[in-house]
C-alpha cells in the first residue's frame, strides 16, 4: 500500500462512539446486522435510512403482516369454494339433468297420426241398428 491509500483510508475512517444497549438487544442487533450486512455501522445507516425515506416511525404498526392477511385470504376463498358448490348442487346439477332429459331420445309411441282412422277403426261395430219392417209400410 502506498502512502495515498493509507491517508485516503484513514479519511474514509471515522472515529467511533460507544452507545450502551442491554446485552438481548445487542445480541439480536449483531445478529441481524452479520445477517444482512458487512458492518455494524453498515447495518444502522440503513436502517435510519429506511425509516427517513419512508417517513415512517419505528413505533408505528405498518398493519396487517403476511400470515394476518394470508389468513383473511384463505377464509375468503373457502367462503367463495363453499358459495359455488352450493350454485352448483342447488342450481347447475338440476338445471343440467332438466336439459338433459329434454335431449334424451326414447322411442316414440306407436300411435296412429290421424285421429279420423282411429275413430272409424273402432267404429266397425254398430251401436244402433235400424228396425226393420217386415210389412213395408208407409
Amino acid at each position: 500500500m502506498d502512502l495515498r491509500q493509507i491517508f485516503k483510508k484513514a479519511k474514509e475512517m471515522d472515529s467511533f462512539i460507544t452507545i450502551r444497549f442491554k446485552r438481548k438487544t445487542a445480541k439480536r442487533f449483531q445478529e441481524f446486522s452479520k445477517k444482512h450486512f458487512k458492518t455494524h455501522t453498515e447495518a444502522m445507516e440503513n436502517i435510519l435510512d429506511f425509516f427517513l425515506y419512508n417517513e415512517i416511525s419505528p413505533k408505528e404498526k405498518l398493519g396487517p403482516t403476511g400470515r394476518t392477511m394470508e389468513a383473511k385470504l384463505l377464509k375468503r376463498i373457502n367462503a367463495v369454494i363453499a358459495i359455488m358448490r352450493d350454485v352448483e348442487k342447488t342450481q347447475t346439477k338440476p338445471t343440467v339433468a332438466m336439459l338433459q332429459s329434454l335431449f334424451v331420445m326414447d322411442e316414440p309411441k306407436k300411435k296412429p297420426l290421424i285421429l279420423e282412422k282411429k275413430y272409424a277403426e273402432e267404429k266397425k261395430e254398430v251401436r244402433f241398428r235400424e228396425k226393420r219392417n217386415t210389412n213395408n209400410e208407409l
